[in-house]
């Protein structure tokens, strides 16, 4: 249900109500009957490598403040998700990247989240900590800190990462990521073509 209390547009309350020719509740102005619709975020990152080895950015904000992720964030306005994908990497790492390709769509459902992960190199195999990086550093497989990773996604990216380098394919991984808590993490993947 919506977070949202008063009209953008009057200022009057809300009430959640399914409008005519709709089939879900949604925010409905009481005054000026406009209809707030809400719709999933978007969310694009990176997964960059350099000489074999993976960028990671330790997170300097909750949630999951401490824990390693890789540079992603919300889209912003009038950008597209390889330039928000770029802008996240910039952000987070201080670093620019190269030969960005489309790597996985994940449906996180439960949140309303859509997740964009691109796959490249790290120009240069320069980074450096961010406004919203404790610490960023390149990780081989091996050494990844598979139990302090911040979010599921993140795990799930990584290992298809890895999985697609061993059986040398470009494939688009597509899957739908159900978190529950106090339940068992489900994934399901989807093939695309």
């Amino acid at each position: 249900m919506s977070e949202l209390l008063f009209c953008q547009r009057c200022g009057s309350g809300l009430q959640q109500i399914v409008p005519a020719g709709d089939n879900r509740p949604r925010a409905v102005c009481t005054s000026c009957e406009f209809i707030h619709y809400e719709n999933p975020k978007n969310v694009v990152g990176c997964l960059l490598e350099w000489h074999g080895k993976i960028l990671l950015c330790k997170r300097a904000i909750e949630p999951r403040r401490g824990y390693w992720t890789l540079p992603a964030g919300y889209m912003e306005n009038q950008e597209t998700t390889l330039e928000g994908a770029a802008r996240e990497v910039r952000e987070e790492a201080c670093a620019e990247c190269d030969d960005l390709r489309l790597f996985a769509v994940y449906n996180l459902p439960r949140i309303s989240q859509v997740y964009m992960m691109f796959s490249g190199r790290l120009r240069d195999g320069k980074a450096e900590a961010g406004d919203e990086s404790l610490e960023v550093r390149l990780f081989s497989q091996k050494d990844i800190p598979w139990d302090n990773l911040a979010f599921p996604i993140v795990t799930e990216s990584l290992t298809r990462f890895f999985e697609r380098k061993q059986e040398r394919t470009r494939e688009v991984h597509y899957a739908d990521i159900f978190s529950r808590p106090g339940a068992p993490l489900e994934i399901h993947r989807h093939p695309i073509g």
